[in-house]
């Protein structure tokens, strides 16, 4: 274990100027102290790590020293094929960029490590899109993707409702979530970071522009807050159920996890029948009823009177249909 972190804070020291004790904390998952420790022994070991002192005090290494424990492991090596996924490389126009880089570095391994890529291709497989989608590629997805790449700043038109916008982006980064892609970007000139769908853009421009990156910025955090903020937002409105065992265990599949984690924190101590009584907040009464007609006879809707009064009278016109 202690092997292994010391060959990675040589590598994070040999692709950094200097790292503070905090970064290589941060980055080895260990405390400042045994960062220091461990400075300590590569350099008993040989290997020139310096200290500069001081407030803006780090680490680095001296006289352009250079490691040759930068070798591939066999799971090393299939894990960096398993990090390119065809499907989606292929729809943003880099698939033969990502085919040239697999070439070079199959070209590099060991003769033993060089099936890794088809042994990794044979072990996973990404089908991004949902079940009963017919999957489509946005036609200006390669244009978004290129000014992702470049820092480019792009004029874009794209619809929201019945009009046509138009705006200056800065496009941060792109999603793919169950087939379909957005766009992380910032109005240029500065504001909040957005997301917009891009099967709804209509021209994408990028200039020569470049714009400066927020080195802050996280995408995968900044996509799940505002998946988050936009599952809870559509939920205005709020349903109280009766729910079996099963149909408490069904929930998940019928209806938004957002919505599932709070009916389960809403929910009571089961009744005599072991039912549990639920508060499932939910889009609106009409998406309320498609999704829970699905549970069948395991849920039973309490409030409000006429959603209830609806599944009611499904039930006995079912009932007369199998009569």
């Amino acid at each position: 274990m202690r092997a292994a972190r010391l060959i990675k804070m040589v590598l994070l020291l040999q692709s950094r100027p200097s790292m503070t004790a905090g970064e290589l904390a941060r980055e080895l998952e260990v405390s400042e102290r045994t960062v220091t420790r461990d400075a300590q022994a590569l350099s008993e070991a040989g290997v020139p790590v310096y200290a500069d002192r001081g407030r803006a005090g780090g680490y680095r290494l001296i006289g352009g020293y250079r490691t040759r424990l930068t070798g591939l492991a066999r799971g090393e090596a299939e894990a960096l094929f398993l990090s390119g996924v065809p499907g989606a490389l292929r729809e943003m126009g880099l698939e033969d960029a990502a085919s040239a880089a697999r070439l070079k570095v199959s070209a590099a391994l060991l003769p033993s490590l060089r099936d890794a890529s088809r042994t990794a291709a044979q072990r996973f497989h990404l089908d991004a899109p949902g079940w009963f989608k017919e999957p489509r590629t946005p036609e200006l997805l390669p244009a978004v993707a290129d000014a992702v790449w470049d820092d480019r700043v792009v004029r874009a038109r794209y619809r929201r409702d019945e009009a046509e916008v138009e705006r200056e982006l800065e496009p941060y980064g792109l999603v793919l979530k169950a087939g379909v892609w957005y766009l992380c970007a910032r109005v240029a000139g500065g504001g909040t970071h957005r997301v917009y769908r891009i099967d709804r853009f209509i021209g994408v421009e990028a200039g020569e522009e470049r714009f400066v990156r927020d080195e802050e910025f996280d995408l995968p955090g900044f996509w799940e807050e505002r998946a988050e903020q936009f599952a809870r937002s559509i939920l205005r409105a709020e349903v109280v159920l009766r729910l079996s065992p099963t149909g408490l265990r069904q929930l998940p599949h019928v209806t938004e996890p957002v919505s599932v984690r709070a009916a389960r924190e809403s929910a009571g101590e089961p009744d005599d029948e072991g039912w549990v009584t639920v508060t499932l907040p939910v889009e609106s009464e009409d998406v309320a009823y498609g999704q829970l007609f699905a549970l069948g006879p395991e849920a039973e809707v309490l409030a409000p009177a006429g959603l209830r009064e609806r599944f009611a009278d499904a039930a006995r016109r079912t009932a007369d249909r199998y009569r």
